[in-house]
């Protein structure tokens, strides 16, 4: 068979930062309205009903404009775009469109442009996209704390081939999608592609979604983004789940060093120190719930079956139910140490005031001894 020709479609390369503990949108909206040319509205799902699906919180879309790429030996123009989410992620989007272009080429193609900005390509262009978006919203970021923790992931879309239209499995008949899903050139086993090709979604004949870990490929003739937002949103998730699982193993160990120090200090001001210690661990879980579950409820589905099915998917794909659970362990074992500091503080209390009572009834007797 020929090789098919993409009559329109794009690339999409995103990279998602870890910016802050929490993103004011509406202050971030106000401030890049009032920046030089600047552009930015709350996203939606553009084919979907509200009601059958909708963010929790909409994101903040943003356009940061053209940007110029070197993939090998060619110059190209990508079409650069943020956004923002509530829960402290910030996504950037490279959009490479794509038109009149041979299926192998369409191919070569996403893997020049992942080599260019992708996992193993380096900082550029995305840190000077990024800076330049935080040097705008800066004052919108609510404790702003860089992680260094990213993600990256790569779609292939395809609105249209030449010639007339096909159903989803005349193009896995006249294409092989394993070396767009892989990036590797040489053949792989069988296994392999029955992996690659697992995670496939279709609801009408002439639609198709094909996931992977890092990378997706979509061919919708309708033109809706819904599946690519969807995988931007699972992305998100996963990122801040790792934040908060990184963060509560940095805190387990500091948590024991406190407790065992607090017991060491056996004094007056046990009962003090134990209060002050289980109201600082009180206040880092109520912070780490409210912002998971923020992150739970990022996207909210209620009737739409086949976007359910994706996002789904790529939850699962993306080990977020499994980060998200080590989180709820983790969070679980400070309730536990909340609960019995504050039980060991009252404990305390208790047995200075039984000390205090005696200590008077003391005082009484010898002043009654005294006066006789």
């Amino acid at each position: 068979m020929p090789d098919l020709t993409v009559a329109a479609g794009h690339i999409l390369a995103l990279k998602l930062f870890d910016i802050a503990n929490a993103i004011d949108l509406k202050r971030a909206e106000t401030l890049w309205a009032g920046h030089a040319a600047g552009r930015a509205a709350r996203s939606r799902l553009t084919g979907t009903a509200p009601k059958a699906m909708a963010f929790g919180e909409p994101p903040l879309g943003i356009v940061l404009g053209p940007v110029t790429l070197t993939l090998g030996a060619t110059t190209v123009q990508a079409d650069a775009t943020a956004r923002l989410y509530a829960f402290g992620a910030a996504s950037i989007a490279l959009r490479l469109a794509v038109s009149g272009l041979g299926w192998d080429d369409y191919v070569g193609l996403l893997n020049a442009l992942d080599r260019a900005v992708g996992p193993a390509a380096g900082a550029a262009p995305w840190d000077l996209l990024l800076a330049h978006l935080t040097g705008v919203v800066g004052a919108a970021l609510e404790r702003p704390n860089p992680s260094g923790l990213q993600e990256d992931y790569l779609i292939g879309v395809v609105q249209a081939f030449a010639g007339p239209g096909m159903t989803a499995e005349d193009l896995l008949q006249a294409v092989d999608l394993v070396p767009l899903l892989s990036g590797e050139q040489r053949k792989l086993s069988d296994g392999a592609r029955a992996d690659l090709l697992r995670s496939r979604f279709s609801y009408y004949r002439d639609d198709l979604v094909v996931l992977t870990w890092d990378r997706a490929f979509i061919y919708e003739p309708r033109g809706d983004s819904d599946v690519a937002d969807v995988l931007e949103v699972a992305n998100a998730q996963l990122l801040e789940m790792r934040y908060y699982d990184e963060l509560l193993d940095d805190e387990l160990p500091r948590m024991y060093d406190l407790v065992e120090k607090t017991r060491r200090g056996l004094n007056v001001l046990a009962a003090r120190r134990y209060a002050g210690l289980a109201r600082r661990l009180y206040t880092l879980v109520a912070e780490v719930t409210e912002l998971t579950e923020k992150i739970d409820n990022a996207l909210q589905v209620t009737e739409d079956v086949y976007l359910a099915r994706i996002y789904t998917a790529a939850l699962e794909l993306f080990r977020v139910p499994s980060v998200s659970a080590a989180v709820d362990r983790k969070l679980a074992i400070i309730r536990d140490t909340y609960t019995a500091l504050y039980d060991e503080a009252s404990s305390s209390r208790a047995e200075l005031m039984e000390a205090a009572i005696l200590l008077l009834i003391a005082v009484e007797i010898v002043l009654a001894l005294a006066r006789r």
